[in-house]
């Protein structure tokens, strides 16, 4: 493994900054045409609500709620698409729906939108897909997330905030550590240099090993002794047979 599956892309920039123009031009939508978005988002256990399992995620309340928003997704959506490119898509697509549709089951009786949930399937994704890893890249990508949005937890919980849709947050943190652990990345795996790495390597086969006692004392291995081989003389069980000719070629001729 090596650092060139980390391959920059314009969509690493692309992507980030046309979800979120997305989502200014549908606040834009509503002030400039006075649409009133909100029955578009999730109202939970009903059939009606259903719709903002899809649409949701695009609604926001007011600027605020917007800018709040569109930071963390820039900044998410960025590092996702960069190091994650492969399942990138994926994620945030069945990121959506599923934590959507966890905050329908779950949610107050009252209209849940916002990004925040995608935002918290980013981070939950980012955070345990790289622990998961083992990769120093990766697990540095995912304290610098603990870092930056560690705060975010308190948000999951109920009664922090009365305004805050801590069950559309709950819903997008845990989706998001069912996907790290749905999608794999084998070519984040480290690969295996070493004999001692494989799982089942067994130290008493090892000849370094060996030179160590069970106290961790390094001790010389017993001389062994080795016969030393005596070369027999060729034998056969194949009778031979020898018939000697005469070479009548160098013989002198009689003299008459």
């Amino acid at each position: 493994m090596n650092d060139n599956h980390f391959k920059y892309s314009n969509s690493v920039i692309a992507l980030p900054l046309f979800f979120v123009w997305f989502l200014w031009f549908v606040y834009w939508l509503q002030i400039k045409f006075d649409f009133d978005f909100d029955v578009n988002g999730i109202l939970p256990r009903t059939f009606s609500g259903l719709q903002g399992i899809v649409f949701s995620p695009f609604i926001h309340a007011d600027i605020n709620h917007l800018y709040n928003n569109s930071i963390p997704l820039l900044i998410l959506l960025a590092a996702l698409r960069f190091f994650y490119s492969k399942q990138s898509l994926a994620v945030i697509g069945y990121g959506i729906l599923v934590s959507g549709f966890i905050t329908w089951i779950i949610g107050r009786d009252s209209y849940h939108i916002g990004a925040s949930g995608l935002i918290y399937v980013l981070v939950g994704f980012i955070f345990f897909k790289g622990i998961q890893t083992k990769y120093y890249r990766l697990v540095a990508l995912s304290l610098a997330v603990v870092v930056v949005y560690g705060g975010l937890v308190w948000y999951v919980f109920p009664k922090v905030e009365d305004k805050i849709s801590w069950e559309g947050h709950l819903a997008g943190l845990i989706t998001g550590f069912a996907l790290s652990l749905f999608y794999k990345t084998p070519e984040y795996k480290k690969i295996i240099k070493y004999d001692w790495e494989h799982p089942d390597f067994d130290p008493t086969q090892d000849k370094f090993m060996q030179r160590f006692d069970e106290n961790g004392d390094f001790v010389n291995l017993p001389i062994i002794e080795r016969e030393e081989e005596v070369q027999a003389y060729y034998s056969s069980n194949f009778p031979v047979d020898y018939t000697i000719v005469e070479n009548k070629k160098n013989e002198s001729k009689p003299e008459p």
